[in-house]
């Protein structure tokens, strides 16, 4: 049998893109399992979905605690449930960088943008904003600056002339939740190298053959 990577989750809200390493997991998709959920929100619903899924849901009140002390915090729950990949899905503090420099390259993230473009909490806002005629997704591992670090994955998604942030939001969300858990599954098989600013992705097999996939997006390579 596979031995399946274990994975702690950060989110501060409602978790779509926690369900979809769920879902993944569940159905054998990734070579994963989710250990534990953590969130700074104690009414996220990220908690709720892990109780569903009788994964263990784990709440850190950030009040009264500095960034480091509520990474120390963090880094403890993660350490004692012996997590091997940490994922940001939807996780809206910035991590020390004491827990950056410990987790690097054992720590990623999404974003709904195409990075470098229009980092920060409203990426699908800002680019409607700005006028732009394509957005999408970004997976990366993190460093010490926002939304900063090597990209592993991106997947283009055309912007139409009636959407707004929500619809926006909406059709993107839509391919977070297939670029996620690809990107877990190709760390599960060793695939991914960071070299410099650049992660190579190794040679196998490809979500693009054998999986359903939506024809309107432009899925870059290593998908």
């Amino acid at each position: 049998m596979t031995k399946r990577l274990r994975l702690g989750v950060l989110a501060s809200g409602n978790g779509t893109d926690l369900q979809s390493i769920i879902d993944a997991s569940e159905k054998g998709l990734i070579d994963a399992t989710v250990e534990v959920v953590i969130s700074d929100r104690k009414d996220a619903f990220a908690l709720k979905r892990a109780k569903t899924h009788e994964i263990k849901g784990i709440f850190v009140d950030p009040k009264q605690k500095s960034k480091n002390e509520m990474d120390v915090g963090v880094d403890n729950i993660l350490t004692r449930n012996e997590v091997e990949l940490v994922v940001g899905a939807g996780y809206m503090r910035i991590l020390s960088s004491g827990f950056v420099k410990k987790w690097y390259g054992k720590l990623i993230n999404i974003h709904p943008a195409l990075l470098p473009s229009f980092k920060g909490t409203n990426g699908q806002g800002d680019a409607i904003d700005y006028g732009v005629k394509i957005s999408g997704c970004t997976t990366h591992f993190i460093d010490d600056k926002i939304d900063h670090g090597p990209i592993i994955l991106q997947a283009a998604v055309k912007v139409m002339p009636d959407d707004n942030g929500d619809s926006l939001t909406e059709r993107i969300l839509e391919v977070e939740h297939q670029i996620l858990p690809r990107t877990i599954q190709l760390y599960a098989e060793g695939r991914l190298k960071i070299e410099g600013r650049k992660v190579k992705i190794l040679p196998g097999n490809s979500w693009l053959k054998n999986q359903e996939n939506n024809s309107e997006v432009l899925y870059s390579e290593g998908y």
